[in-house]
């Protein structure tokens, strides 16, 4: 007696086996990241304590995004993270930062400051506070606007 089964792939099997191979290669297409601007070595800021040389911060930091000399001189570290799921859709920004870094009239560290955007608001992460007003915090809304 003959069997009537037979030993080749199944329609849906060869589908299946596509699918899984041509797959597997977009898998990565997916999702990117995108960073932009300065990104802060882990422990950085620890490295740098109130009463430090404003050569520290340079050594330590590297060169700023740019400079403030309005009231006192600071150093602003700024960077932007956006990711996009597919490759043709518009990215999404997903973290937004500036680290501040204020002197005073000694060239001494003053403050430090990691601002970033929490639902909406600049946002100090260090301070874990969001700020009230002052003449600061406009220059670095502005700054988030360039981005």
């Amino acid at each position: 007696m003959r069997s009537t089964r037979s030993t080749r792939p199944t329609a849906l099997a060869k589908v299946l086996a596509a699918a899984l191979v041509l797959g597997l290669p977009l898998g990565g297409c997916f999702s990117e990241t995108f960073q932009k601007g300065y990104i802060v070595p882990e422990g950085a800021l620890e490295q740098i304590p109130v009463g430090a040389s404003q050569e520290q911060v340079l050594i330590v930091l590297g060169t700023p995004s740019t400079v403030a000399t309005v009231s006192g001189e600071a150093f602003y570290y700024i960077s932007q993270r956006a990711e996009r799921a597919i490759g043709f859709l518009p990215q999404e920004v997903v973290d937004q930062r500036v680290v501040a870094v204020y002197f005073d009239k000694n060239r001494r560290v003053e403050r430090l400051a990691n601002y970033g955007l929490k639902d909406g608001r600049v946002f100090d992460f260090v301070a874990r506070s969001t700020p009230t007003g002052g003449k600061d915090y406009a220059y670095i809304n502005a700054m988030f606007k360039i981005f």
